[in-house]
Parts: C-alpha cells; structure tokens; sequence
C-alpha cells in the first residue's frame, strides 16, 4: 500500500517507528475525496447539458494518463453523437431479436430507449492484440480499467454524473460491426456521463480489512 499501513491499517510505519508522518498534500486531500464520493448513476437519471468539447476533450486526456506499459495504448474510444442514436438503439434492438425470437414489442422498444439515456455516450474498446508476449493481456485490461477510471473521475471532478452499462449486446456481431471493432478488439462497456437528475443514498463500501493482508 501506498501509505505503508501496518497490520492494524491504521498507522503509517513511518508513524510507527517514532518518524515524522509523511505530509498530506492538498491534491492528496482532494483525489480521496474525488474518489470516495463518486457514484455510479443510472444512464435514467444524467440529463442534459453534457459535458463541452472542451470538457470532453479533457476526459480523453485523462484517460492518456492511466499507466500502459509498454505504451502500447490498449483501449480506444467511440462516441455515439445524437444524430447515431437511433442507428444504435436499431442494433439494440436487433441483437435483442437475434437472441430471443420471442421479444415482446415493449421489450424490443425497452432495448431500443437505452441508446437515447445520457448526454455523452461512448464505447470503451478493449485493443488486445497482437499478443506482446512481455505485456501480459491481464495487465492490458488493468490499462483499459484505469482510462475508463480517469474518465469517471474527470468527469465528476467537473459535476457530472455517469455510469458504465453493458449487457449481451456487447458480444453482438451486429455491435462489432457497428463499430468496426477488429478482431484482436473486445467491446468492453458504454460510458455514460450527464448532469445528475436525483441522486440516490451513498451505498456501503468495504472496510479495507476485507480485502487486504500481508504476506
């Protein structure tokens, strides 16, 4: 851990061997807060107005900033502009189909309504391949996870909302070909970010002791 907490996660060893306790930058100060009140809002509840160019373009030089080793950049991003909605929520509704010949009308409209939610609306692409034998694709998706990360943040940071969606249309071959994914390419979620219409109450976070130990 960054802080070199001892056993009782509590104390920075620092501290603990009669040294002076490192000193907490205000920007430190800050990213614990950014971090630990962000939620994920339901794409039902980010309204417009979306974020700026100028304001999307930073989102997208945050997630430059996410570790890659290698620089091998192994993610990418596709924004679905207004006037593709409809062209979007067509394959929705489509894969839906494809899946389950049966679909009601309502749940063929339903999977059709989720590509008008929220203000900005991208696709992060996982780039996989080709294999780089020395860069695991374990260690690539960590890459994907921390660019969709600085994204979320960036874009509370600036008072929006979002949220990641997904489902079974990911692995459509409608969906891949919508967006021209190749084949070492995987679909991984949409992102979705607008102003925030209703809240809703913080939810529980784990204690760090649930998911930490020392060797």
């Amino acid at each position: 851990m960054s802080s070199e907490l001892n056993a009782s996660y509590g104390v920075p060893r620092s501290e603990a061997r009669g040294l002076p306790a490192p000193v907490v930058s205000q920007e430190a100060g800050l990213a614990d807060v950014l971090i630990t009140s962000r939620q994920n809002i339901s794409p039902k509840r980010l309204v417009e107005p979306g974020p700026s160019a100028e304001q999307i373009d930073q989102l997208f030089r945050a997630a430059a900033a996410a570790p890659d080793h290698g620089l091998l950049t192994p993610w990418r991003f596709v924004v679905i502009p207004a006037d593709k909605r409809s062209v979007l929520a067509e394959v929705f509704a489509l894969a839906l189909i494809d899946r389950d010949a049966g679909a009601t009308l309502d749940q063929i409209e339903s999977a059709r309504e989720k590509a008008h939610r929220a203000p900005l609306l991208m696709l992060a692409v996982a780039r996989l391949g080709p294999c780089e034998p020395d860069i695991p694709v374990l260690e690539r998706m960590v890459s994907v996870g921390c660019s969709i990360q600085n994204i979320l943040l960036s874009a509370h940071g600036m008072g929006f909302g979002s949220s990641l969606t997904s489902g079974q249309a990911m692995s459509s071959s409608r969906m891949r070909a919508l967006f021209r994914l190749q084949a070492c390419e995987e679909a991984v979620c949409f992102i979705n970010i607008g102003m925030v219409s209703k809240r809703k109450a913080p939810r529980l976070r784990p204690e760090a002791s649930e998911f930490v130990s020392s060797l």
